[in-house]
């Protein structure tokens, strides 16, 4: 098990931790890794996009002129495509953008972005995050000691004042340590993690 530096949030080293090599060390699969990104973008698209084809727009019903002696090319319908008012060619169609992974590749991704955080020395470990108000005030001053004011800050639970502190901070982002996000980890430059959320983190992944 490898061992991580513990700061407080003056950003001071207060200590070390071991962490589980099962979701720290893991193998980093780019693959997975690129599929969750995938997924995670594709499920923010609406997928409600509708235009009429030349069969859904009105009119149309006659030939608009004869085939043959008129001067004009040859017109079989005002619902053609080259008709002003007509139809589109290949017009989208309501659909779903969704991507299926299973629970391994999920927790594989997970464990992979986790991996190359904490082996580009991206990932720092606090020994709590508690704050007696929701100021933001004093979150950014605690990611500003940390060196990381553009994080993706990890907690156990959900302490309101922490996340009120945290919600209005631009370039930072809160989340609990069950409702981890691939694309959010990859986003951030730092990865900010309490002990009680690694701890929370290995139950799950490891």
């Amino acid at each position: 098990m490898a061992n991580v530096s513990v700061y407080n949030m003056g950003g001071q080293e207060v200590g070390t931790m071991e962490v589980s090599d099962a979701v720290f060390a893991a193998d980093i699969k780019e693959n997975l890794v690129h599929l969750a990104v995938v997924q995670h973008l594709n499920a923010k698209r609406q997928g409600t996009q509708k235009a009429k084809t030349r069969g859904e727009v009105s009119g149309g019903g006659r030939k608009p002129w004869r085939q043959k002696g008129t001067g004009h090319a040859r017109q079989g319908s005002t619902r053609a495509p080259q008709w002003t008012h007509g139809g589109v060619v290949f017009a989208p169609v309501p659909r779903s953008y969704k991507i299926k992974m299973n629970k391994k590749e999920k927790q594989a991704a997970i464990k992979s972005v986790l991996t190359s955080k904490l082996q580009s020395g991206d990932m720092i470990v606090l020994d709590a995050l508690t704050l007696e108000s929701p100021k933001t005030k004093v979150m950014a001053e605690t990611l500003k000691n940390l060196n990381a004011e553009k994080a993706y800050v990890v907690i156990k639970g959900n302490d309101k004042n922490t996340v009120l502190a945290a919600r209005n901070l631009a370039d930072a982002k809160l989340s609990a340590a069950n409702t981890l996000n691939v694309y959010e980890i990859l986003k951030y430059k730092k990865l900010v993690l309490t002990k009680d959320a690694v701890k929370a983190i290995e139950e799950v992944y490891a």
